[in-house]
């Protein structure tokens, strides 16, 4: 059996080598470990004689690298709350990325939900205050009575997964494949069926009223139908993402039972 999980296989040494040349490292770069936590690219750290970086590769003719590296580029960094483009070869067998490391890892099992819920509205309150000109729209269709709202930097799969954590602190969010401006309500209602899914609706309301007290916005309550609509029929492919951070519990009938519940609760 291989050492790296489905979906993690090693980069080759042409690859290794890309990745130092691509910032000016004597080649190869080297393995250091898989990261964990999706399922969508094949992400390793890397390091060369002088710095670690993250390595990011999509399947075959996936446009994700090219647009990563287009969102990246816009937002440089954030403040260190995101990371930074290094290099991109979206033309690749297989289009990756390299970007900057940031400090911390993903917590999906922490020791205080409602706390985590508030520093995650929080975090993602700041992103939306971001302008961010020139990102493109979202690539899902939303309803006209939603798809109106005013535009913000969306991240647009914002979940426990995809944001690191130091000492109960966040240091960053990560996988900005789909970055676009759009209604505030897109990632608001995504993270809410997440906290929904790992910790159950108490913690996602505590997310909203913290999210709705830093923004300074409400958000319209149909926003969680589009969420739980939008994921209905492929939530069982979300197992990976979760088991591969140590919730093995969250199986795919479970995750079915609780997305049902939480779709009929809402009407």
């Amino acid at each position: 059996m291989s050492d790296y999980p489905h979906g993690m296989d090693a980069p080759s040494p042409a690859v290794l080598a890309w990745a130092a040349e691509a910032v000016g490292d004597r080649p190869p770069a080297r393995v250091v470990r898989p990261l964990a936590g999706g399922s969508h690219a094949a992400t390793h750290l890397l390091a060369t004689a002088t710095r670690r970086m993250v390595l990011r590769r999509f399947p075959a003719g996936d446009g994700a690298a090219a647009r990563e590296a287009r969102v990246l580029t816009a937002l440089d960094g954030l403040g260190g709350l995101v990371p930074r483009l290094l290099a991109a070869d979206p033309g690749a067998a297989r289009p990756a990325t390299l970007t900057t490391v940031l400090p911390g890892r993903a917590d999906i099992r922490p020791a205080d939900p409602g706390a985590a819920a508030v520093r995650l509205a929080r975090t993602l309150a700041r992103l939306h205050a971001v302008p961010a000109p020139g990102l493109d729209a979202p690539s899902v269709r939303l309803p006209p009575d939603l798809a109106g709202e005013p535009p913000v930097l969306t991240h647009r799969d914002y979940w426990s997964g995809n944001v690191l954590w130091t000492g109960g602190a966040i240091t960053g969010v990560v996988d900005w494949t789909s970055g676009c401006l759009a209604p505030r309500g897109v990632d608001v209602s995504w993270c809410r069926l997440d906290l929904v899914l790992l910790h159950g609706r108490a913690v996602a309301d505590v997310f909203l009223r913290a999210y709705e007290d830093a923004a300074g916005v409400r958000v319209a309550a149909r926003w969680d139908r589009w969420a739980a609509e939008h994921s209905r029929a492929g939530v069982e492919t979300w197992v990976p993402n979760y088991s591969g951070l140590g919730r093995d519990d969250l199986t795919a009938s479970v995750l079915r039972a609780r997305h049902t519940a939480w779709a009929r609760r809402l009407g």
